[in-house]
């Protein structure tokens, strides 16, 4: 499933016993240059609500290759990244969703993205740092201790404003 279309899960509206469906098609691809921008804004989005760290346009510009894209209709719908940290070990970051297609699939779709890529490559775990720890344990990872992570993980914390207070709880995933 590198990379490619996929139904999002279906609107449904009930008329008079006459069910209309509409399914709308999502893309999921590598990013491109032209979707940083909408990466931007959406990434910032949550940053704004302290849900993620903040990424300026030269972080998105820097790391573009490492992010994953859902689109619908041509309007981007969510991103992903995925760094490779070591040899066996890589994290999901940036997972973002815009609010309008939330409860679509596209989060899960992503994340099985970004699991696949890693698997590809040849790394055998992938951890998040997540607020959202119900949605990761869906999709097979386990909750950790954060000490369990190595250190290089921790350099982000230094920017953000809940580092004496975090509240994120560390989740890996083990390729079987």
């Amino acid at each position: 499933m590198l990379a490619g279309f996929l139904p999002i899960l279906p609107d449904i509206d009930i008329v008079k016993n006459i069910i209309f469906v509409t399914l709308d098609i999502m893309n999921i691809r590598q990013a491109k240059i032209s979707d940083a921008q909408a990466i931007h804004a959406l990434v910032s989005s949550y940053a704004e609500l302290d849900k993620m760290l903040f990424l300026s346009m030269a972080d998105i510009y820097e790391n573009l290759q490492r992010f994953t894209i859902a689109e619908v209709d041509g309007r981007l719908a969510g991103c992903c990244a995925l760094q490779i940290i070591w040899s066996d070990l890589a994290e999901i970051r940036s997972l973002a969703i815009d609010k309008s297609f939330i409860g679509k699939g596209i989060g899960k779709a992503l994340v099985s993205m970004a699991l696949e890529k890693a698997q590809t490559l040849g790394v055998k775990k992938v951890f998040t740092l997540t607020l959202e720890e119900g949605f990761f344990k869906k999709l097979g990872f386990k909750k950790v201790p954060k000490e369990q992570l190595p250190m290089k993980v921790w350099s982000d914390c230094a920017k953000c404003s809940k580092q004496d207070r975090c509240d994120e709880s560390a989740m890996i995933y083990e390729a079987k």
